[in-house]
Parts: C-alpha cells; structure tokens; sequence
C-alpha cells in the first residue's frame, strides 16, 4: 500500500524529468505499479483509511510522483453530474481540446506539494483523451470538467511540469481571456 512517505515532493528530480513510455504487455512491476497508483487514489478518499494511515485525499496520481519515470497515471473522480470516472492511463495523450479555457477559483493542490500555491492554473475546459489501460487495450474518453483538469494536472506531471508553473507569477489571480471558472457544488 502506498502512504504519504512513498510519494516524492518538490525539488525531488523525477517530477521534472519527462516521464518514458511504456510497451505492452506491461511487466509485472509495471502492472503492480498500475494499481499501486489507482489504490492509493481510492484509500485516501476513504475517510477511515485515510485517517488511520494519515492520506492526504488526492483525485490522481502519476507514476513520477513514485519516483519512476513511467508514463502512467491513476484518476478517481466523481464529476460534475456525479458519474464515477475512475481509471489508469498508460501512455496517455490529448488528441484535441477545447478553445475554451478554465480554472479551479480555488486553486490546484498537488500530493507532492506541502505548501498551499495561490493562483488560477488555466486549463482546457474539454479535452479528448487518448491512452492505453494495463491490458494494452486503447481507450478514448471525452473529459470536462473537474476530471479535464485533473487529466491535464496528471499528464504535467508525466511531462516534468508541475501546476504552479502555469500560474501568472506576478499576478496569480489575473484574468485568465477566454476562461469560465469552474464551480462545483
């Protein structure tokens, strides 16, 4: 199982490296490591869990922040309409997005950031995504929406970008053109 101390922090050198891409059939500490990422996202929204083993809550969760450089990441979401989007994407990719952007007016938060970053992190409002699941199986999905960020916070992560480098460094809440913030009940 993995706990808070497993996971890497800022400054560690695998969150600005460019994460590898992987070929199938996965080897079995790659697969392991697939559901490592998914386990942990899903324990620490489990408020029992969470508490007993100290989990900071966390949505998703990408290889690199393991310390390995796999192009893998975990997400478990519940999204706007309260529909489950939960699933591990291998190798994923953005095949188009909106013109429209948006932003969480709260802010993003990262399990490998311990400080509280202030700022509107400007996002695609939809997005297209392609990936593979452990299996080598190829999915798209259509993302909006807490889970368009989410998926585009995780794949930062596999590219050696983390949240607060898209914020406005002299003006963290400017006006993002073109952005509709997004509000969840």
């Amino acid at each position: 199982m993995i706990l808070m101390e497993h996971i890497v922090r800022e400054g560690h050198p695998a969150l600005r490296k460019r994460a590898e891409e992987l070929s199938f059939p996965l080897s079995d500490v790659d697969r392991k490591l697939c559901e490592d990422l998914m386990g942990y996202v899903i324990n620490s929204q489990d408020s029992e869990l969470s508490e007993k083993f100290d989990l900071r809550p966390g949505i998703g969760l990408a290889a690199p922040q393991l310390d390995k450089s796999k192009r893998i990441f975990a997400l478990h979401i519940t999204d706007d309409v309260q529909q489950a989007i939960s699933f591990i994407a291998v190798n994923p990719k953005i095949v188009s997005h909106s013109i429209e952007k948006t932003y969480l007016p709260s802010g993003e938060g990262c399990l490998s950031v311990d400080r509280d970053v202030e700022g509107y992190v400007p996002r695609y409002a939809r997005i297209t995504i392609k990936a593979y699941d452990p299996d080598g199986h190829e999915f798209k999905k259509r993302l909006k929406g807490l889970a368009a960020i989410a998926f585009q916070h995780e794949l930062d992560h596999l590219n050696g970008v983390m949240f607060y480098d898209h914020i406005d460094k002299e003006v963290p809440f400017k006006d993002i053109p073109g952005a509709t913030p997004l509000v969840r009940d």
